[in-house]
């Protein structure tokens, strides 16, 4: 099975431009046709935070609508740019979004994965933070889905990247201690999925791999100078794709939203490698 991520949409209201530069929607409308167009197809899309810019109803209503066509089952997970209460009231009819109390938390099944999806946004910074009200009730979940592989998902990296400007916004060092802590204990945790950064990581975390996915529209420059600007590029946009298998367990891909040249052969008709 696959389960596609993306993340870091950061619509905004229609016709309007993303740092004085860009307009979003335009490249969240092509991920989504490339997304559709995947075969095989993804079972689920996980959309890991920054939905919108500022978290504005009008910016939730643009997203909503740029969302439509997805012929995919998606979950929306809430970063740093993102609103709850009007998230919410963008989204009455997704019961998952409603179920967490304060925070936008949920567990879910995807095929044989169960999905936890982790509320790490405090409001007003850019930093990230797991409480220990939404640790505790990380470790129920956890505790209810022993007999599962599981894939825990967070807007805000827990691990360092090396680009000083991000790290400086990533999750709140001792929660990520607290956490790593608690997913050593699960030994039955497939991957932390993270966004934020804009970029694709990997990372031993917690007893398990953590990763972050680069973005359908701006990538954040890859600079690992300790003085790095914050900055951004126009590289590719891209997304994830977790395959999982019982046998393998999870592997994951990165697929560019824009189409290539090819595919070519390697080999002639008869077999014979081409020269």
């Amino acid at each position: 099975m696959l389960i596609a991520q993306i993340s870091d949409l950061h619509i905004k209201r229609p016709g309007a431009l993303a740092y004085r530069r860009l307009d979003t929607a335009p490249y969240l409308q092509r991920c989504i046709e490339r997304l559709n167009n995947l075969d095989p197809r993804p079972e689920a899309i996980v959309i890991t935070g920054d939905l919108v810019d500022q978290g504005t109803p009008d910016q939730y209503e643009h997203l909503k609508a740029l969302l439509a066509p997805l012929a995919i089952p998606y979950y929306l997970l809430v970063g740093n740019h993102d609103d709850r209460a009007n998230l919410r009231a963008a989204f009455p009819e997704r019961p998952e979004l409603h179920t967490g109390g304060e925070f936008v938390q949920y567990a879910i099944d995807i095929g044989p994965l169960r999905l936890i999806a982790l509320d790490s946004m405090v409001p007003g910074q850019s930093a990230g933070l797991l409480c220990d009200t939404r640790l505790a009730w990380l470790e129920q979940q956890l505790d209810a889905a022993r007999d599962k592989p599981v894939i825990v998902a967070l807007h805000h990296p827990p691990f360092v990247s090396g680009i000083g400007h991000m790290d400086a916004l990533r999750l709140d060092p001792q929660a990520a201690q607290k956490l790593a802590a608690l997913l050593t204990r699960h030994t039955n945790i497939e991957r932390v999925i993270c966004g934020h950064v804009h970029r694709p990581m990997f990372v031993r975390f917690g007893g398990t791999i953590a990763s972050a996915v680069p973005a359908p529209a701006h990538q954040v420059a890859l600079d690992l100078r300790d003085e790095a600007p914050s900055a951004f590029v126009m590289e590719p946009p891209a997304f994830a794709l977790h395959r999982y298998d019982r046998v393998d367990g999870l592997i994951t891909h990165h697929g560019y939203v824009e189409a290539a040249d090819g595919p070519y052969p390697f080999y002639e008709p008869e077999g014979t490698l081409i020269d």
